[in-house]
């Protein structure tokens, strides 16, 4: 019986992938085997050493000791693309928001008062306060083309906007996915100063920390809008503020309200919307709650921000899965030890990934615990296990 904890509410969706004959599943659970949660903060709260690996159901891992778990051999798998399709959508809405002035306009609506003939005359006269632009013809520059940066940049496409993208680590598939229209940017300075709106889609790491900062807000266009549905911290909100009180920038969507953004002229701040609706939060639990009963059941790694993807179709004989070092002659340590217990390799697969890597074998008898003690104490190995 493998034991589930999960942390916040996950979608019934997600649960149901877990076979109540074989997994116990609770927000409150001894000994657990796997750790399913969404936006709770992990950090400083105790991990217990049967965890094998833990699952956000959604994209960034931020509220994940990820360098922890990769040390004690712990795979973090989170859920890419599973919520692209509502990012999108409130991206597509920022742009309009702002585009149109309807926040504003929609405070002055709710405002009006008196008989229907004098609110004709204040809507009359207050309309021209809100004139907009249309987003036709207009240039959306993408900062990241994962998932939902692509889904941006082809619906962007789809209504008229000409659009601009960089990615320095675009994979193969996300380039299937992206429409040929979509112009490449030399660097993020070329997207900024070609652009009339600009959004990213990066996860924060040291490297991202304010990527759109003063010096690249300098760089844009006088009008420029900014959206940012990824992360509080990759776009300078003090800067961004400035921007806007200096006529800079038009306006500035973000997802993320803090105080040097509340109460900003042309500021439009959303409660962490991004990813919430309902077809969201089930594709993101179903797709953890899968990668966490196919790692825990078969050792196969899909989709982990921190070990490689390891995938071997389950065949014949016994399973062994070791998490290590990415150090020399790990596997050959490995096999001696499977060749002292006179257990031949039926199938094997290793990959590596910066500094640690992943071994998955299939043997022709089940490995004694003796033997799996004597893997568990080479120097480099981090996690062991008979599945």
């Amino acid at each position: 019986m493998y034991k589930i904890l999960t942390y916040n509410n996950i979608s019934i969706a997600g649960l149901e992938r877990f076979p109540r004959d074989r997994y116990e599943v609770a927000s409150e659970i001894q000994h657990p085997d796997a750790i399913m949660l969404r936006s709770f903060k992990l950090h400083g709260v105790p991990i217990a050493d049967t965890v094998k690996c833990i699952g956000r159901a959604g994209a960034g891992v931020n509220n994940i000791p990820v360098d922890e778990c990769s040390k004690r051999g712990i795979p973090v798998f989170n859920a890419p693309g599973a919520n692209a399709n509502a990012v999108k959508e409130l991206v597509v809405a920022g742009m309009l928001l702002a585009a149109r002035n309807i926040c504003p306009a929609w405070d002055f609506g709710r405002g009006v008062s008196g008989d229907d003939k004098s609110i004709d005359q204040a809507v009359e006269q207050g309309k021209k306060n809100f004139a907009g632009t249309e987003l036709a013809g207009k240039t959306l520059g993408v900062i990241g083309l994962g998932a939902i940066g692509v889904k941006v940049a082809n619906t962007a496409l789809a209504l008229g906007m000409k659009v601009i993208g960089f990615d320095p680590q675009l994979t193969v598939d996300s380039a299937w996915q992206l429409s040929a229209s979509v112009q490449k940017a030399a660097g993020v300075d070329d997207l900024v100063a070609r652009s009339d709106y600009v959004t990213v889609h990066v996860p924060l790491n040291d490297h991202t920390r304010h990527l759109i900062n003063g010096d690249r807000i300098e760089l844009m266009k006088p009008g420029s809008v900014i959206l940012n549905f990824s992360r509080s911290g990759i776009v300078d909100d003090g800067a961004s503020a400035a921007a806007l009180e200096s006529g800079k920038l038009r306006a500035y969507v973000s997802d993320f309200p803090c105080n040097a953004l509340l109460g900003k002229p042309g500021v439009i701040l959303l409660p962490h919307l991004g990813a919430s609706t309902e077809e969201a939060e089930d594709n993101c639990a179903v797709m953890i709650a899968d990668q966490l009963r196919d790692y825990l059941e078969n050792g196969n790694i899909r989709n982990s921000v921190n070990f490689p993807n390891v995938e071997m179709p389950r065949g014949e004989g016994y399973r062994l899965g070791v998490v290590n070092e990415n150090v020399p002659n790990m596997v050959g340590q490995i096999s001696a030890a499977l060749a002292a217990a006179d257990l031949n390799i039926i199938d094997l697969l290793n990959r590596s990934r910066g500094d640690y890597a992943y071994t998955l074998l299939d043997l022709s008898a089940r490995i004694p615990a003796k033997t799996l003690v004597t893997i568990g104490g080479i120097k480099g190995v981090l996690a062991v296990r008979a599945i």
